[in-house]
């Protein structure tokens, strides 16, 4: 018996979810439960002088359910106290580097456009979970991502091979404002938290000037978690955004779901350049 369309889109649909599940139990099996590495020292120490406390959840690899386990298994709270040996507490800040699996359904069926024939950047590519869902979500042509860490790079070609996404998938190992004509070429480029948490304010000032340099391809789409506005405000930099780049007015109300986290989806924010 035939099945229509649909039922196999669906099929397509559920398997490709699997898959991401799957490689996120992988990557879980050879992380820190904080998914922060000891090589990131700076970003370890900007967490830590957050005026709330806050802890690293990689949100691709603990979903709400996951937190909630190992919660009731007493391995993660939410809550600190705030007076030391007190009863009374807070929720904790919860920051992660990498976008959930709603999150990348989101940008892939919802944000971007088709991108047949079109290549994308992942800047910070980190545990690969752009390039990842990328693969499986869409029909770009060639997915980069581009890391400064060495050991992340690791765990990324680990997957690309297991999961045989080398076809599609390239990680360079390399620092961002050495990609010029790489960024050039780009018609996506994503950005999510890439800067804040792993370079001080100088460095951030050098590479948000080297990305609006080279990120200049008309019409090519760049992605950003946060907005531009917020990532740029406290910096010294002269950055005209009106002149490079036109926002792109997302529907955040794409999820029938009651429980989405619409919060997160309105930290993403799409720019077209002009």
């Amino acid at each position: 018996m035939m099945r229509d369309g649909g039922d196999f889109d669906e099929f397509t649909h559920d398997n490709n979810e699997i898959v991401l599940k799957n490689i996120a139990e992988d990557l879980r099996n050879c992380l820190p439960l904080e998914t922060m590495l000891s090589s990131e020292h700076l970003a370890l120490q900007k967490i830590q002088s957050r005026p709330e406390p806050t802890i690293h959840v990689d949100a691709f690899l603990y979903d709400e359910d996951f937190i909630d386990s190992l919660c009731e298994e007493g391995k993660m709270s939410r809550n600190y106290c705030t007076v030391c040996g007190s009863h009374q507490t807070a929720p904790l800040g919860f920051i992660s580097h990498s976008f959930s699996l709603m999150e990348l359904k989101f940008i892939y069926h919802h944000v971007l456009p088709d991108l047949s024939g079109k290549v994308l950047v992942d800047v910070g590519s980190r545990l690969g979970t752009v390039l990842y869902g990328g693969y499986l979500y869409s029909s770009a042509l060639q997915l980069y991502g581009v890391e400064l860490n060495g050991d992340f790079c690791q765990l990324q070609e680990m997957i690309i091979k297991k999961y045989q996404f080398t076809d599609r998938v390239k990680v360079l190992h390399a620092d961002i404002c050495t990609q010029g004509s790489l960024l050039q070429n780009a018609d996506v480029v994503i950005m999510n938290n890439v800067f804040e948490y792993f370079l001080d304010e100088a460095e951030q000032a050098r590479a948000w000037e080297y990305i609006s340099h080279n990120i200049r391809k008309q019409g090519s789409l760049l992605l950003t978690v946060p907005s531009l506005e917020e990532s740029l405000s406290g910096l010294q930099i002269n950055i005209q955004l009106s002149p490079w780049v036109e926002e792109v007015p997302l529907n955040y109300d794409v999820f029938p779901e009651k429980d989405i986290d619409r919060e997160a989806l309105e930290q993403i924010h799409l720019y077209k350049i002009l």
